[in-house]
């Protein structure tokens, strides 16, 4: 089992900054990688950012590059997400899941463990 907490959400004013965290407990060595998916009211849950802890290779949606960045902590077993330039169109409940292989692709299905979410709030 693993488990995972996101924190760092909150209400911010279009073009600020957040720092998601999602800390990681449990059988985390099972885990390939991570992923911050995010899911805005009345929509699907999409994929945000991923990286594999092996090489380090992330990756991102279009909508969150150059703008997101994603990174770790291997002491900590914790996963950032820092989030520039946000846009109201940001606004989601964001969460963070473990990825048990590697691939391409991320996708919902394609994740294993999930966190309970954290709310960003992006204000025009």
């Amino acid at each position: 089992q693993v488990q995972l907490v996101e924190s760092g959400g909150g209400l911010v004013q279009a073009g600020g900054s957040l720092r998601l965290s999602c800390a990681a407990s449990g059988r985390t060595f099972s885990s390939y990688g991570m992923g911050w998916f995010r899911q805005a009211p009345g929509k699907e849950r999409e994929f945000v950012a991923g990286m594999y802890w092996s090489g380090g290779s992330t990756f991102y949606a279009d909508s969150a590059k150059g703008r997101f960045i994603i990174s770790r902590d291997n002491i900590k077993n914790t996963v950032y997400l820092q989030m520039n330039s946000l846009k109201p169109e940001d606004t989601a409940v964001y969460y963070c899941a473990t990825r048990p292989n590697y691939g391409s692709r991320w996708y919902e299905g394609g994740m294993d463990y999930w966190g309970k979410g954290t709310l960003v709030t992006v204000s025009s």
